[in-house]
């Protein structure tokens, strides 16, 4: 349901929001976008940090306590881009506060379920409503900031899933051991209906509008989504080569960073015989460290490509590189303070093209169907990189061992960097078909005019 607004007669409607103040309030709309994400991922990865206790509880095995977490992924993946698109038509911030109410409630649920069952039925409407969360997040932050901003807004959002995982599993891990399994999942699930509620009274479509406006911002140039067929704004999406390549070149660059995530544990306990929970400390860190060289990333990439937008796609590059060498030597040396100075170097940039990336498909998407565009990104970085990562390494450590295939998984970053070069040749020449009124896209759309 939408909120009031102020409105003057006979004029058109502006929310009160003052010019001095227009910076502030973007940054609130960032700050409490960005606490929804940590949400996200401390209600997804609470349940790691809980494995043992129900599977001792409830004498689950391993394939249900995988299916616990792999239904959340399985929904993300599905129900991302459709969502996205319901969204753009129907508003992002009600979309953003009902997606939140759910998998927080969802969350709740998961603290007063008493068999499997129970607990996998709310773990899907988690993910439910998780899965377009991400692209129609960045979709709002995006709309209320400058263009040269772009990358790096897009990178600190993304490492807010790096951060929030670290949180969810911290602090799951705390609230279980001291209260119990139950208490983890309740505790995560207030500070998401907390944020829910601040949200809610806090942020309206209504104030991003004018925000917009006061800043000079895109959206009046545009016609809202609802007025566009979703078959054209699909086709608007994929008539667009350079918007794939940075999807898949992102997609592929994430493959390298989900592998790590995933399989860091295990090597760090296989090959420098640490305890479980102190490997699981370790790599942690190194997650961190992942999360913090995407925000770094992303600003470097605003700072160079201010003045010069296609610079993103030669930074993109460069990370992938510059991942790609550190990775493959430091998984060729013996282990030692050498080795793990070289992975914690390449986990720095293994996130870095996701600023750029993001950044880049916003500039080649109108506002309109920035959250579709964004979704269309997360189904390809899901489809591509975060699914098939670690189960491809896992395949690969079957037959190599586990150090073997880690040396081989940055490869992915090379392919990645063909895909960033195609993308850069056909950038320019796609901005221009984009922004031409002849372009099929941006035609009138009958169905609207009907």
């Amino acid at each position: 349901m939408s909120r009031p607004h102020l409105a003057v007669a006979a004029e058109p409607v502006v929310p009160a929001v003052p010019a001095a103040a227009g910076p502030r309030y973007a940054w609130l709309v960032f700050a409490l976008t960005f606490g929804l994400l940590l949400s996200d991922y401390m209600s997804r990865q609470v349940l790691n940090a809980v494995f043992p206790l129900l599977k001792a509880e409830w004498q689950l095995g391993d394939t249900e306590l995988g299916a616990l977490g792999g239904v959340v992924a399985l929904m993300v993946g599905v129900l991302a881009l459709p969502l996205s698109l319901l969204a753009d038509r129907w508003g992002r911030v009600r979309s953003l506060i009902l997606m939140a109410a759910l998998w927080s409630l969802a969350t709740l649920g998961c603290a007063v379920a008493d068999s499997f069952g129970q607990m996998f039925l709310a773990r899907l409407c988690v993910g439910i409503g998780e899965a377009a969360y991400g692209s129609v997040g960045i979709a709002v932050v995006v709309s209320v900031f400058p263009r040269h901003l772009r990358a790096s807004l897009s990178a600190a959002f993304m490492a807010g899933g790096a951060f929030g995982s670290v949180l969810g599993m911290g602090l799951g891990g705390v609230l279980s051991a001291h209260f119990g399994w139950r208490a983890a999942f309740a505790g995560i699930a207030a500070f998401g209906l907390v944020l829910v509620a601040c949200y809610y009274l806090t942020i309206s479509e209504e104030r991003l509008r004018g925000l917009q406006e006061r800043m000079g911002g895109a959206s009046g140039s545009a016609a809202p989504a609802r007025q566009i067929a979703a078959r054209r704004i699909v086709r608007e999406l994929l008539m667009v080569p350079s918007v794939l390549c940075a999807c898949m070149g992102s997609a592929l660059q994430l493959l390298v960073l989900a592998s790590l995530q995933a399989w860091l544990p295990s090597f760090l306990s296989r090959d420098y015989g640490m305890a479980t929970g102190n490997a699981g400390v370790a790599a942690a860190l190194l997650v961190m460290i992942a999360g913090v060289g995407m925000v770094i990333c992303g600003a470097l990439t605003d700072r160079v490509a201010r003045h010069a937008p296609a610079r993103k796609w030669q930074m993109a590059i460069a990370y992938s590189v510059v991942c790609c060498l550190l990775l493959m030597t430091g998984f060729r040396l013996h282990t030692g303070p050498a080795q793990l100075a070289l992975i914690g170097a390449g986990m720095l940039v293994a996130g870095g093209t996701a600023g750029p990336a993001s950044a880049m498909v916003a500039n080649l998407a109108r506002p309109a169907i920035h959250a579709t565009a964004f979704a269309t990104l997360t189904l390809i970085n899901n489809l591509l990189g975060l699914a098939p990562g670690p189960f491809l390494t896992g395949v690969l450590a079957d037959r190599i061992g586990l150090a073997g295939a880690l040396q081989w998984i940055p490869l992915a970053s090379a392919a990645a960097v063909l895909l960033f070069c195609i993308g850069r040749r056909h950038y320019a020449a796609d901005l221009r078909r984009l922004e031409s009124p002849d372009h099929p896209a941006l035609r009138a759309d009958p169905a609207a005019s009907a």
